[in-house]
């Protein structure tokens, strides 16, 4: 009997067990996640607040290893690229899964072209990779060479420098680079340099998952939210709805429309978040409804289950 009763308490602790242990590995990339953040970004400041608040350790709780690349607050995506390409380059990985917010797409791609043998694959998520009408109007209202666009291009430049202080970084700041870099021209000149490669010309698609570069297969992914207000207690969602008004009726997440996040296999479009959301802030307030942390991991375990 006493036989009987260890052997009944050792298989319920193992059942009990082994959902934990199951996902134990569940992001255990065979590649290093390194997430980039987007314009007016950071890694970390002073080591307490993330950009990407505590997705890295949901990642890592279940086997990743995670890094965040720390680029210029405000820059062009060549720019950002050439710098996130320095920072791969400096953690000795042959290859690196890029998981990429906003201008971290474009960011992203730049750097897939210069060290494409170190990519194993970009994720967009509501990224800005044709554009953004947001970029559009503000560019618009800026005359070029004006003293509102010298005082706004400095005050950008003043707050980088700042986030440079908080982050312990030293990234050039050009709040004019940056935005003319966002807008649809600019990325439009910048899909045109980079052979278009994960992004379609013609349609409101995403391309093939599989993208060749200089010999290099690397795997595109991207997924957006298309809702503006997801959260009364969020104090960003007010000013995402005031942004939202350049989309007119179209889907957008507040700063980019969802046509122009779609990139290689685009996992979905559907999610009821909006551009703050989809880093999981204001620190975790969200949708009832999408829980970013969830698409990370679900990505994670999808590059795993692929080989990356």
């Amino acid at each position: 009997m006493r036989k009987l009763i260890t052997f009944a308490v050792i298989m319920g602790c193992i059942v009990l067990a082994s959902p934990t242990l199951s996902h134990a590995s569940y992001t255990n990339t065979k590649h290093p996640i390194v997430l980039v953040h987007g314009v007016t970004g950071f890694n970390t400041i002073g080591g307490l607040i993330n950009y990407f608040h505590n997705i890295p350790w949901n990642l890592e709780r279940s086997g990743a290893r995670v890094y965040s690349a720390s680029v210029s607050f405000v820059n062009s995506s060549e720019q950002r690229g050439q710098q996130l390409a320095n920072y791969v380059n400096g953690l000795g990985h042959a290859k690196v899964n890029l998981m990429a917010h906003s201008q971290g797409a474009p960011t992203s791609r730049v750097t897939a072209s210069l060290i494409p043998h170190k990519i194993a694959s970009i994720t967009s998520i509501n990224g800005v990779n044709k554009g953004s009408k947001v970029a559009d109007v503000v560019r618009g209202i800026l005359p070029p060479g004006s003293y509102v666009e010298g005082g706004a291009d400095a005050i950008a430049n003043a707050l980088g420098d700042l986030v440079n202080a908080l982050s312990s970084s030293s990234n050039p700041q050009d709040g004019l680079a940056a935005l003319e870099t966002l807008t649809t021209r600019g990325t439009t000149a910048l899909n045109d340099a980079l052979g278009w490669k994960g992004v379609n010309r013609y349609s409101c698609a995403g391309t093939s998952e599989d993208q060749w570069i200089n010999g290099n297969r690397i795997k595109f992914f991207s997924w957006t939210g298309k809702s503006v207000f997801t959260n009364w207690t969020d104090v960003t969602d007010p000013f995402l709805g005031v942004t939202a008004l350049a989309f007119g009726n179209e889907d957008s997440d507040g700063l980019v429309g969802v046509c122009a996040t779609k990139m290689g296999n685009v996992i979905g479009t559907h999610y009821d978040m909006n551009h703050v959301d989809a880093i999981n802030h204001l620190f975790g307030a969200r949708s009832w409804w999408t829980n970013p942390v969830s698409l990370y991991r679900s990505q994670a375990n999808r590059l795993k289950n692929r080989g990356l």
